[in-house]
């Protein structure tokens, strides 16, 4: 079971969401609130928060920061999503015009840890990276075509290298992400914010 809290200022916009979430049986809201005051007992119990951007000046605050839930906003405002991701914690980003789809599926993936929003939302450009990343550009870019599933080939290909240097690269992800295989470097990826899908 996946509990939510939803934090929004309007009822409206609170009963929407609730209504949006309704067809999930794995996912049961706990509380509705119109401010984080409301709301904090109910967060440490909470596995993701929903929150528009115009609730989100909380952002700095010491009681977000050791929230232990996973945070989504619903913003069109791309800037928003590189604060959260300076902010350390799982978070997502999704358009206010999100269908209930898009919401559940966020929902289930922050609370698997992993980051979520739209490409245009997460980065500037397809080519930028956040700033924490342990990843050169070069590794971020086969990361990047692990997660579609392409072989070391296809990659070397595609960035105009040889596939030693492919599996060179490969290499040094999973050493710089303690991970073992593609899947685990993917994951890593996700949940750092690093790549997108």
């Amino acid at each position: 079971m996946i509990r939510v809290v939803i934090i929004a200022p309007s009822p409206a916009l609170r009963a929407g969401l609730r209504a949006l979430l309704s067809s999930d049986e794995e996912i049961r809201v706990l509380l509705e609130a119109g401010q984080w005051d409301d709301a904090i007992a109910d967060i440490n119990e909470a596995d993701v928060v929903i929150t528009p951007a115009s609730s989100a000046s909380f952002l700095d605050d010491e009681v977000t920061a050791s929230c232990p839930a996973s945070i989504l906003i619903l913003s069109d405002d791309p800037l928003r999503g590189r604060q959260l991701a300076r902010s350390g914690s799982a978070w997502g980003i999704l358009p206010l015009e999100a269908s209930s789809d898009e919401l559940r599926a966020a929902i289930h993936a922050l609370a698997q840890g992993l980051v979520v929003g739209e490409r245009q939302l997460l980065f500037a450009s397809d080519d930028e990276t956040l700033a924490n990343s342990p990843l050169t550009d070069r590794e971020t870019e086969v990361l990047a075509l692990l997660s579609r599933g392409l072989a070391n080939k296809q990659i070397a290909v595609s960035l105009g290298i040889s596939e030693h240097t492919v599996k060179f690269h490969v290499s040094s992800i999973y050493a710089k992400l303690n991970v073992t295989n593609r899947t685990e470097a993917v994951h890593a990826g996700l949940r750092g914010g690093w790549i997108a899908l």
